[in-house]
């Protein structure tokens, strides 16, 4: 297994991983911890961290362009995707989707979050990349903006932390490998695409100034939501949040 690294309470997985990158520690690392303190989701959103759930950092030392570092989210969503499939008795698999970008949803309900920090870019090269987890296996929030779930919640036996670190390891080892191989972020691309949550349906994005709203048709290959407006207009989306809308009958 990859060299690991565990806490009994930190203030963020993601930030040792900050600390570990910058002093040039080599990876992969896993950062694991029981509870953290201060740990964040994407936006500088507070993430909920209870004991029991999983809540760790895979550090990476890619040493690659940043266009390629982005791809990682991908990779990171069909590694967490494997790894909590394995965890689920065959009936409770099918439900299991990803959203847009690296949400896990189990029928619809957010089971996972990750969140992708890395290196500030010296020239054109990415040093390290910090892939934190938050796995909700034993509890989840209540009363947020986007329905949440557990691996508990939804009826299998109990997964320990340490069991859900395993099946990740062992995911992430396949899916880094499909990455780095000949047919690189095509494959992962194709692969996410199996795996998505509303493709061809109709779908919300909330960007940072702009609410809008249209079909989600696919991934253009550097990993952008494509969205296809009611005008007909094809638009990009390379960062927002995605709500699923019930088609109009």
């Amino acid at each position: 297994m990859t060299d690991i690294r565990r806490f009994e309470e930190i203030d963020s997985t993601n930030e040792e991983a900050r600390r570990l990158g910058e002093a040039g520690t080599e990876g992969p690392v896993w950062i694991v911890a029981r509870r953290q303190t201060a740990g964040r989701g994407r936006r500088g959103r507070a993430w909920e961290s209870p004991t029991g759930n999983f809540m760790g950092t895979l550090l990476l030392t890619p040493r690659c362009g940043p266009r390629e570092a982005g791809e990682l989210s991908f990779v990171a969503a069909l590694g967490v995707h494997e790894a909590v499939e394995s965890l689920l008795p065959p009936p409770l698999r099918g439900a299991l989707r990803l959203k847009w970008p690296n949400d896990l949803l189990h029928d619809r309900a957010k089971l996972a979050g990750i969140l992708l920090e890395s290196s500030g870019v010296a020239g054109a090269e990415v040093a390290w990349v910090a892939i934190g987890m938050g796995i909700n296996l034993a509890t989840h929030p209540e009363g947020l903006e986007y329905k949440a779930t557990s691996l508990a919640a939804i009826g299998t036996s109990p997964v320990t932390p340490d069991e859900a670190l395993a099946a990740l390891d062992t995911s992430f080892t396949r899916w880094l490998a499909v990455w780095r191989g000949q047919n690189g972020f095509a494959a992962i691309r194709e692969a996410w695409l199996k795996r998505a949550e509303g493709l061809g349906g109709p779908v919300i994005v909330r960007l940072s100034d702009e609410t809008i709203e249209g079909t989600f048709e696919g991934l253009a290959p550097d990993g952008a939501l494509q969205l296809r407006l009611s005008g007909g207009e094809l638009r990009l989306i390379s960062a927002g949040d995605v709500f699923f809308r019930a088609p109009a009958h």
